[in-house]
């Protein structure tokens, strides 16, 4: 199968390689919907291609894998009335994320720079996930008012300790080494090492070549900090978590505040109840489905309209969120974010 060349994407077969090239860097290659069906189509039709060995997923420019998805268009048309495009998108953008995690050959994906919400969905369920000096991966959704999603509160709540709750609420950036330590990524070869692995890995399609480039993982500020963070982070609720954290003046506490209060409080809310979840039910399908009783509601009755409006439309980083502090989210209006869907449920 060659694909045809978008000018957003570029999908071929190289070698014993089939190749996923974002090539939107103007725009941090943000995944639009139309990328997620192109990416999906190729999936499909590369399981069953014996000749292709292993796939390999890469994006143009030093800036960004992968920053996210295309959100100005969510807010357009979430403004203009119509809640259909974003839920068709998610659901969609779902699918390939799950298709990716059962993927039954090796995935390659290569880093750099901003790999955050979306960008995480496309290269953190692959099976050999490389990082560089360059690489910040982050599930900062919680501030523009939606939910850490694409599968991703299944990495959240397999990180060691209670990680998983303090990077979902707070969005912070995990540069080489705390990705690795947080079991988001899983190896480190320097960005000048690339070009030679990848014309190895086309030529050869032996994915042992990434063990074989990888250099030690850098240190890890996550992991010095992990014994803190599992102690403030113990909490059932947002709130447990706030009652820890607001009474103690560590670094690390004052710091996961400071992060916290930027975000939508419901959001902070149903993060950590997603994470708990999910821990529960230890699927990317269980996940997801749960991500998506959120996303599926969230133009109508969360903060993402606004939260998107003051990031990038607006710019003028003051969001009115619905909720005027991080207790102020009740346990109900947790759950009734979270509740079936019924005949909407998100289905594989």
């Amino acid at each position: 199968m060659s694909g045809e060349t978008r000018t957003d994407i570029h999908i071929r077969i190289e070698g014993r390689a089939g190749r996923i090239t974002l090539s939107r860097p103007q725009a941090l290659n943000a995944l639009s919907h139309e990328m997620c069906l192109e990416i999906d189509r190729a999936l499909i039709g590369w399981a069953e291609d014996a000749a292709v060995a292993l796939v390999l997923i890469d994006a143009e420019g030093e800036r960004a894998f992968c920053a996210g998805g295309d959100i100005a268009k969510i807010h357009a048309t979430g403004t203009a009335g119509d809640f259909d495009h974003a839920r068709r998108y998610w659901a969609d953008e779902y699918r390939m994320n799950a298709r990716l995690f059962h993927f039954p050959k090796p995935v390659v994906a290569l880093m750099q720079g901003f790999t955050m919400g979306g960008g995480v969905g496309l290269g953190c369920h692959a099976s050999h996930r490389v990082v560089c000096e360059t690489s910040q991966i982050a599930l900062p959704e919680c501030g523009i008012g939606l939910v850490p999603d694409v599968g991703s509160t299944l990495l959240l709540a397999r990180a060691p300790g209670r990680l998983g709750e303090y990077l979902g609420v707070t969005g912070t950036r995990m540069g080489p080494g705390d990705a690795i330590h947080a079991e988001f990524a899983d190896y480190m070869v320097p960005q000048a090492d690339w070009p030679a692995l990848v014309a190895e890995l086309c030529e050869t399609g032996d994915w042992e070549a990434v063990d074989r480039a990888a250099a030690p993982a850098p240190e890890s500020p996550l992991e010095a900090a992990q014994p803190e963070i599992d102690r403030l982070f113990a909490g059932d609720t947002l709130r447990d978590i706030l009652n820890l954290v607001t009474r103690s003046d560590s670094a690390v506490a004052t710091r996961a505040l400071a992060l916290m209060e930027r975000g939508s409080p419901l959001s902070a809310a149903c993060t950590v109840e997603l994470i708990h979840r999910a821990r529960l039910r230890d699927t990317i399908e269980a996940a997801l489905e749960q991500e998506y009783r959120f996303t599926f509601r969230a133009i109508a009755d969360s903060d993402l309209l606004e939260g998107i409006r003051a990031a990038i439309i607006d710019k003028d980083k003051s969001p009115k969120w619905r909720h005027s502090s991080l207790d102020a989210v009740t346990a109900t209006e947790v759950a009734r974010m979270l509740l079936p869907l019924g005949a909407d449920t998100w289905k594989l």
